[in-house]
């Protein structure tokens, strides 16, 4: 899955939703419209394709929203 808004780093990622920006997930292709709003997720990657995968990440969603990532 990815994220929205596109981070180029992980790092980038955690301090947008440290610094309370609203980060949301989206999975693409035949998947996607089925993300879960609450709870853990896993498979998070980014940045979006065609850019090569630089990183991955675990998440925790509250109302569709991502409040943490590891």
């Amino acid at each position: 899955m990815y994220v929205s808004p596109n981070f180029k780093t992980k790092k980038a990622l955690k301090e947008a939703i440290a610094s309370g920006v609203k980060v949301t997930i989206f999975q693409v292709g035949p998947f996607g419209g089925n993300e879960p709003t609450e709870g853990k997720v896993s498979g998070l990657e980014g940045p979006h394709y065609p850019e090569p995968h630089k990183w991955y990440a675990n998440g925790v969603l509250k109302n569709g929203c991502l409040i943490k990532v590891s």
